[in-house]
Order: structure tokens, then C-alpha cells, then sequence
């Protein structure tokens, strides 16, 4: 296996723009182009362009294409309607998270012909896709590994909806979030998804990579007059935290089960089809009875007092006891202080808690503890 890392179809363009670049999951990727907080604060305020083309895009389709996926994940992907999309996950079958998900239900082709678009994290691409093409045994229906089929554009931020809105003729006011339709976006075919990573409004866009650069120098062009600027995986990274998103590696592991990361909604035992044999049923209604008498820790929100910034791995003390341990950590420029998401013990974990500390190296900084996300943007 190679160590040399991917490039995306935007790669030239990139380090034409002077990126920073960095290594991720396999991918050669922009980790900013200036100030990562400038960045940041662009795309709470105005608009920020991002390549998201490490992505993993898995087609299932054929006529068994949603028992697949009803047996395959926690949700029930039988009730996501044409042009809908649905988070969900994957998990092991001791429950624990192999991959977080967006699965999208495109147009039928035909009645018996359903297709669905599974994008999967970039470091757990070849996982899932190796899961799903294990479990299609007995189905009809085709997994197909897709990761070089599309490239990913996002446009995120209050004023991305009239970037689009001037490089596309498609209904975007009828575009719900959670919602793809297929469209034209400045002369190109594309899949138009109102979906993203960020908090705020914003749209993801999924083209052939040889349509990559056109697309995005016509929503760099469309985007010049109300301030868009081109977005590294940093500032994305800190968008994020603050809208309390979990991230894999980070939140979400095969360690936990959905229902120890806080996210059993997630998880759905009354599904329209395979609801007794999705993989991992039994030890999901195991961790769902556990979590309902005896709660596990409890994701949290820490906002520092002082100025010192949390890391993952950092452990979470009450009177110098370790009751937790923080997943994510950064400044955050929306709220001018460090913040950090935490698994707590459920003792602790209430907003306001009192005398809750993160150990930096040795020193207890003091922490308060909030209920996330720490930044909802106002509809």
C-alpha cells in the first residue's frame, strides 16, 4: 500500500492560492490559505468555500438496495423519501461506531431500481465499504465504491444561499435541510445537498472531479462581493466544535456505542424493514437499557476561564479526581475563549456543575460545564 498521499482534483489550485497544506486521513489537504480565525469568522458571518473531496462516496442500488441498508446500519433507511438524506451510522456488532454517516436516496431511476448515495468519513472510507460489501451477502443490490466518481464542494455561511442561488437555476428555497436534488451549478451536473459541518446554513456539492476547478472559480467569482473566502480543514474543524458536531476518532469510536456518545436517536428498532437483524441489534437494546437505568458519561461542553486550550486526551478532574476526559478542544473565535467538548461522569455533567477542571500538564484549570453546542446560529 502506498504512503503517498491523494490529491484532490482542486490540488493545483490549492497551492495557486498559497493553502497550507497537511496530511489527512491519506489526503494531501488544505489545512488554511491566510488566518484560520478569519476563515472562521467568514463563514459565521458571510460565506466560506471548502473542498471536502476526501470524502468517501459508496452508491448502493438495485431492488434490495434499502433491506441493505436497513440491515447494514442503525437507521431506518426505508423512510427516507426521493431527494432526502438521513445521519446515521454503522456500527460493529458489539454496537460499538465504526463510521458516522449522511446517507442520500437519489431519483429512482425506475420503480425497482432505488439508489442511494452513502458518504462515509475519509479515514473510514475502505472500512466502510468493506462492511457494506460483507453484509450485501443475500441481497440484491450493488455496493459500488464511488470515492473517485465525485468530487465535493461545499459552500457554507449565511450568505451561501445567494452564492448558489447566482450560478444555479434549481429550487434552493424548496431545498429543505437534509435534502439533495440533482441540478446544474454554473453549467455543470450536479448533486445539490443542503447539508454541512459548520453550524450555519450552506450547501455540498458533488461533481465529476474534471468539473471541480470550473465550479469553483465560479462561486469564488459569485461569492467576491458579500466576502466568501476559500476554507482550510482547521477553521472546519473549529466550526464544528462550536455547533457541538461530534467528530469521529474524537466522539464517536468503536469504544462507544451510539448510545453511550448521546446519540441513540440515532439508532432506530422499529424499522420498515430487518428491524430484529441489523447488525448489532442486540447489544444496541443492551446499551439503550443501560443507558436508561444506569447513564454512562455524558458528552458536555467545557468553557475555559482562563486562557490555557484543552486537547483531546486531556483528563477532566473534580477535586482531583478524573471524571472524564476531553475528546475535542480549540480557541473558540465565536466565543473569544478555549472551549472543549468532554465525556463526564453523569454525577458531573450538569450545566453549571461546580468545580470541574481539565488537567494541562500538571495544572487543574478551572472549566465551566454547558450543555452543547456552545454556538446555535439564529434561523
Amino acid at each position: 500500500m502506498s504512503n503517498t498521499p491523494r490529491h484532490t482534483a482542486l490540488d493545483a489550485l490549492h497551492r495557486s492560492l498559497g493553502a497550507t497544506m497537511t496530511d489527512f486521513a491519506g489526503w494531501d489537504m488544505p489545512l488554511r490559505y491566510a488566518s484560520e480565525r478569519d476563515e472562521h469568522n467568514a463563514v459565521r458571518t458571510r460565506a466560506g468555500l471548502f473542498d471536502l473531496s476526501h470524502m468517501g462516496e459508496i452508491t448502493v442500488s438495485g431492488p434490495a438496495a434499502v433491506d441493505l441498508l436497513n440491515h447494514a446500519l442503525v437507521g431506518n433507511i426505508g423512510s427516507v423519501g426521493v431527494g432526502r438524506a438521513r445521519y446515521t451510522m454503522i456500527c460493529q456488532a458489539d454496537g460499538g461506531i465504526l463510521d458516522d454517516l449522511i446517507v442520500y436516496r437519489l431519483q429512482d431511476q425506475e420503480a425497482a431500481q432505488a439508489k442511494y448515495l452513502v458518504v462515509a468519513n475519509a479515514g473510514n472510507a475502505q472500512v466502510v465499504l468493506d462492511a457494506l460489501t460483507e453484509r450485501a451477502g443475500g441481497f440484491d443490490a450493488v455496493v459500488r465504491d464511488d470515492r473517485d466518481a465525485y468530487a465535493l464542494i461545499a459552500v457554507q455561511g449565511p450568505e451561501s444561499p445567494g452564492i448558489l442561488k447566482a450560478v444555479t437555476d434549481a429550487d434552493l428555497d424548496g431545498l429543505k435541510y437534509y435534502a439533495g436534488l440533482p441540478g446544474t451549478v454554473a453549467g455543470v451536473p450536479a448533486l445539490i445537498a443542503r447539508t454541512g459541518y459548520t453550524g450555519e446554513d450552506g450547501f455540498e456539492l458533488f461533481v465529476a472531479p474534471e468539473h471541480a476547478e470550473q465550479l469553483w472559480r465560479a462561486l469564488t467569482e459569485a461569492g467576491a462581493p458579500v466576502g466568501l473566502v476559500p476554507c482550510g480543514l482547521s477553521c472546519r474543524d473549529t466550526l464544528r466544535l462550536e455547533a457541538g458536531m461530534p467528530l469521529y476518532g474524537n466522539e464517536l469510536t468503536t469504544a462507544l456505542t451510539p448510545f453511550d456518545a448521546g446519540l441513540g436517536r440515532v439508532v432506530k428498532f422499529d424499522k420498515t424493514t430487518h428491524a430484529d437483524d441489523f447488525v448489532g441489534v442486540e447489544a444496541l437494546r443492551a446499551a439503550a437499557e443501560r443507558a436508561e437505568t444506569a447513564p454512562p458519561r455524558k458528552l458536555v461542553g467545557l468553557i475555559a476561564e482562563g486562557r490555557r486550550v484543552p486537547r483531546a486526551g486531556m483528563p477532566v478532574v473534580v477535586g482531583g479526581e478524573i471524571v472524564g476526559e476531553v475528546t475535542s478542544g480549540a480557541p473558540s473565535p465565536t466565543l473569544g475563549k478555549p472551549i472543549a467538548m468532554a465525556y463526564v461522569d453523569a454525577a458531573h455533567a450538569a450545566p453549571g456543575t461546580a468545580g470541574v477542571g481539565v488537567d494541562i500538564r500538571g495544572t487543574h484549570e478551572p472549566y465551566e460545564v454547558v450543555a452543547l453546542p456552545f454556538y446555535k446560529r439564529q434561523k
